[in-house]
């Protein structure tokens, strides 16, 4: 009688270690829950690309407020460089008449 219920409980866990394990019916499906990074793979990162960049959460990590600050002022350096060229541009035609 012993045995009987030695054996019992043996196929009563594996029961359970199945049905823990997703065996017995299919797992919910996985999906990505990280934030596209929207920035380009190639070419020249805008002042644009960097406003739209987020970044994952996780534990332990940056602090948001921080890495935004730290991303607008990127992107206002990277407006002035554009601008500076178009800027300088213009003055040399103005004086060239």
């Amino acid at each position: 009688m012993m045995w009987l219920f030695a054996v019992l409980v043996v196929l009563a866990m594996g029961g359970v270690a199945m049905f823990a394990s997703g065996r017995g019916a299919p797992l919910a499906r996985v999906y990505d829950d990280r934030p596209d990074a929207l920035v380009p793979s190639e070419g020249i990162i805008g002042p644009g690309d960097l406003r739209r960049v987020r970044f994952s959460i996780a534990f332990r990590g940056y602090r948001m407020s921080e890495v935004d600050a730290l991303l607008d002022r990127l992107a206002t350096e990277r407006e002035r460089e554009t601008e500076a060229p178009a800027a300088q541009e213009g003055r040399g035609d103005d004086a060239s008449l």
